[in-house]
């Protein structure tokens, strides 16, 4: 296997632990540099990650030679023009999520991806973690029966501990993020559905903004229906009291039932009357798993663990559940 030397491109928040050592902690795989428009927090970042290189501008970093992929981790509103310039280059190309805006720009990565000889994977990494494998052995082992109707529940304050909060508050701001919260948390909750059920055959939703506390939708609610008779009914809010928060997913099935957090580290079942709580440890780098997987990917020595066609089909989902009432 070849070396896959990353540049990542935006070194904020989201790479200091989830995700920005695992590149040197996964076999065949190296960070080779970095690449902020603040020149000094890149050069810090640099600096305490021990990274060679750091640069300001993106031209630079994806002319580097010595980088076959890079990492986008931007905020939305520049994914595309990332993505588009790297695979013109041949660059392999990881995105975190949400991938874009809105599904027609992840459409047009999806075109651009044919055209080049660079791949593309999509950073929802929860497909790759213990807790969330173990929940997918469970539905395919059948060992809650058939699965009939799952229920998500996301309700947080209109300041969700679940996120870091940064000074520009870039996750409110539609032009940047597509939406608010609702857009940057529901691709964990929407691409596990389709992880575990498939290509949905129906959806749709609706948004609203019902505190005003910033120009975009606050609570959001929408279903999905899979080929196999599953329904998903899944219910955002980012306006509630912090006592009523609430992160859960309950999948009913036959014979009993599968719930668990999405940002939390335990599965319970109840099976024909039997309780099993089952905890997992939290992950040093939650993304270390996929970055694995994607490595492999890029390498020619396995599947896609996440392609730009799915991460698509998350985002017409979006689209559609954040329509206005």
């Amino acid at each position: 296997m070849s070396n896959i030397n990353w540049g990542i491109i935006g070194c904020g928040n989201v790479t200091e632990k989830k995700s920005g050592p695992a590149f040197n902690k996964v076999p065949n795989s190296k960070l080779i540099a970095v690449m902020r428009r603040n020149a000094e927090k890149a050069a810090d970042y640099a600096n305490r990650h021990k990274v060679p290189k750091w640069y300001s501008d993106g031209d630079e970093i994806l002319n580097d030679d010595e980088i076959n992929s890079v990492y986008i981790a931007t905020p939305p509103a520049s994914h595309i023009d990332y993505a588009l310039a790297a695979l013109a280059k041949g660059l392999n190309v990881y995105i975190e999520k949400p991938v874009t805006l809105n599904a027609a720009e992840a459409n047009t990565i999806a075109q651009a991806a044919k055209q080049s000889t660079g791949k593309v994977a999509v950073a929802h990494y929860r497909r790759q973690q213990p807790m969330f494998l173990k929940v997918k052995a469970l539905i395919d082992s059948e060992a809650i029966g058939d699965v009939r109707t799952v229920e998500i529940r996301m309700w947080q304050s209109p300041r969700p501990q679940l996120i870091t909060h940064l000074e520009d508050n870039w996750r409110v701001d539609p032009a940047l993020s597509g939406g608010g919260y609702f857009h940057d948390l529901s691709p964990h909750q929407l691409d596990l559905m389709l992880y575990f059920f498939g290509e949905p055959v129906y959806y749709s939703g609706r948004g609203l903004n019902q505190s005003g506390l910033y120009g975009c939708d606050d609570h959001v609610s929408g279903q999905l229906i899979f080929d196999s008779g599953v329904v998903v009914n899944g219910s955002w809010a980012f306006n509630v009291a912090e006592s009523e928060s609430i992160d859960e997913c309950l999948i009913i099935g036959s014979k009993g039932s599968i719930s668990f957090p999405f940002f939390g580290h335990s599965v319970t079942t109840r099976i024909e009357g039997i309780e099993d709580i089952t905890d997992y440890p939290a992950l040093e780098h939650v993304q270390q798993p996929m970055i694995e997987k994607v490595v492999s990917y890029f390498n020619g020595q396995g599947d896609n663990p996440c392609s730009i066609d799915e991460a698509a089909t998350v985002m017409k989902i979006i689209d559609a559940f954040s329509k206005p009432v």
